[in-house]
């Protein structure tokens, strides 16, 4: 692997980021949205580099976590990020979530799924240049439908599901939840300031869940020109210090 850095989280938690797999804001304010418990089984579907399942395991330690992705220099720098962390129970795995293999990840019986898909759909939107960032940034080896599919398939009956996309996107991605089986049943709108439009949605269903979906107050990045006070503490949890890379 080629252009290979580390960046470093609390707790002597490194990652492996490239050109080709790197992460932004929204891969951390997505992990600190989720609700994740210690017995829980987790699957971070298109894992890329790991940073969300380092964040998840950072926070809450679960009793494991699979990251799974087609690209298989993202499952090399997932895994080199494991090692050099010196962390157990986080298991790379280089695989098309529309043919998840069941002797390798346990179908049915996970407790919560998580995943930062493509934003552009099939078609929509400038083709970046490179073939990594096309497949991360566009629905090209999968779309919402595939990754809801994916999801109802691991997730245990009231498992949980974390996805965030841009706000153009929600109508598709409710529709794509129910489908799947898994129930819309918290949403959150992020943007810039107070008086800007959201530029991105976070959102969590539940496999089987009953019909209801709770909004919740908008998070704001900035404040008075500066980093507010709850992207700071998002950071903080994280990092070990209260600013963080901007995407």
């Amino acid at each position: 692997m080629e252009n290979i850095r580390f960046e470093k989280l609390k707790n002597g938690i490194e990652i492996a980021v490239s050109d080709e797999h790197t992460f932004g804001t929204d891969a951390l304010l997505l992990a600190d949205f989720a609700v994740v418990h210690k017995k829980d089984t987790v699957v971070d579907i298109g894992t890329g580099c790991g940073i969300i399942a380092f964040i998840i395991k950072l926070l809450h330690d679960p009793a494991v976590i699979y990251g799974i992705d087609i690209q298989k220099q993202a499952a090399d720098q997932f895994a080199l990020g494991i090692e050099r962390s010196e962390l157990d129970g986080m298991i790379p795995l280089c695989m098309d979530i529309c043919d998840i293999d069941p002797e390798k990840v346990p179908l049915g019986n996970c407790g919560c799924v998580i995943c930062n898909p493509p934003y552009k759909a099939a078609g929509q939107g400038i083709q970046s240049a490179g073939e990594a960032q096309k497949i991360a940034r566009h629905e090209i080896s999968c779309g919402l439908d595939d990754i809801c599919k994916a999801a109802a398939r691991l997730l245990r009956p009231s498992g949980r599901f974390y996805m965030c996309n841009r706000p153009e996107r929600l109508a598709d991605a409710v529709c794509a939840m129910r489908n799947s089986g898994i129930e819309p049943k918290r949403v959150r709108f992020v943007s810039k300031t107070s008086a800007s439009a959201p530029w991105l949605f976070l959102i969590e269903g539940r496999r089987c869940g009953r019909p209801f979906m709770n909004v919740m107050p908008q998070l704001c990045m900035y404040e008075d020109g500066k980093l507010s006070a709850e992207l700071c503490g998002i950071y903080e949890r994280i990092t070990g210090h209260d600013k963080g890379g901007q995407k």
